[in-house]
C-alpha cells in the first residue's frame, strides 16, 4: 500500500544500516535508486543499480567509483542522508522509501530521525527495516493497511490531542511523552486508520 503524502512517483535511498532483509524484488519499482557511498557495495553485490551515489566517497576505493553516477558532497556539517535528501528533493522527487536507516549503531537511527524530521514538510520518507515501515505523521493523517497488524505510536518526544480510528485500542484526546506513556502494541482493526493530534510530533511504526 501506498502511504505516502505526495502525488508522484517513489524513489528508494539506501543508507549504510542493516542490509540484510533487502532484496532486489522489493525495490524493483522505483522511479530512482538513490545511495549513500556506504551503501555502494552491498546494493552493487545484490545487483540493483543505482542511479545516484551521494557522499564524500570515503567508503569506496577510487578505482571502484563510478564518476557519472556520483555526486560528490564534502561538506562535514551534515550527514550523508541530510545531503542525499536534499539533492533528492532539488531533482524534483517528493516520495522518499529509505533503506537501511537502522540495524547498526542506534545512535546514527536517532540521527536519521532526526534528519528525516527536518524535511518533514517537504518530503514524505517512510523508513524500511525488517520488522516495521515508519514515519513521522502529519496532524491530520489517513492511511490504509491490513488489519491485526501491529501499530506503536511513538511520541517524539510528546504528543498531545491525540485522537485514533480504526485501532483496537482506541485513544481520545491523549496526551503521549517519552519517559511517562506511549502507545506502542496497538493493532489495526480496519484497513483505513485515521491518526489526529493537536501539538507536538507523532512517529507511526506500522508491522510489515
Amino acid at each position: 500500500m501506498n502511504n505516502h503524502r505526495f502525488k508522484g512517483p517513489k524513489v528508494g535511498l539506501f543508507l549504510n544500516g542493516d542490509p540484510s532483509f533487502i532484496s532486489h524484488k522489493k525495490i524493483s519499482f522505483y522511479e530512482k535508486i538513490f545511495s549513500v557511498d556506504g551503501a555502494f557495495y552491498y546494493l552493487t553485490k545484490l545487483g540493483i543499480s543505482i542511479d545516484y551515489i551521494i557522499g564524500d566517497i570515503d567508503s569506496i576505493s577510487k578505482k571502484d567509483i563510478p564518476l557519472e553516477k556520483t555526486i560528490f558532497t564534502y561538506n562535514q556539517k551534515y550527514t550523508d542522508f541530510d545531503k542525499a535528501l536534499n539533492i533528492v528533493y532539488k531533482k524534483g522527487f517528493f516520495n522518499i522509501d529509505v533503506w537501511g536507516g537502522s540495524g547498526k549503531e542506534q545512535d546514527h537511527f536517532l540521527g536519521n530521525l532526526s534528519t528525516a524530521l527536518k524535511y518533514k514538510k517537504k518530503l514524505s520518507i517512510i523508513f524500511y527495516d525488517r520488522y516495521h515501515f515508519y514515519f513521522f505523521s502529519d496532524k491530520n493523517n489517513v492511511f490504509y493497511q491490513k488489519k491485526n497488524k501491529n501499530i506503536s505510536l511513538f511520541p517524539f518526544p510528546l504528543v498531545k490531542g491525540l485522537k485514533t480510528k480504526g485501532l483496537k485500542y482506541k485513544v481520545n484526546k491523549g496526551c503521549f511523552k517519552i519517559g511517562k506513556n506511549i502507545g506502542i502494541r496497538n493493532k489495526s482493526c480496519n484497513e483505513r486508520i485515521e491518526i489526529n493530534y493537536i501539538e507536538g510530533e507523532l512517529l507511526i511504526f506500522i508491522e510489515r
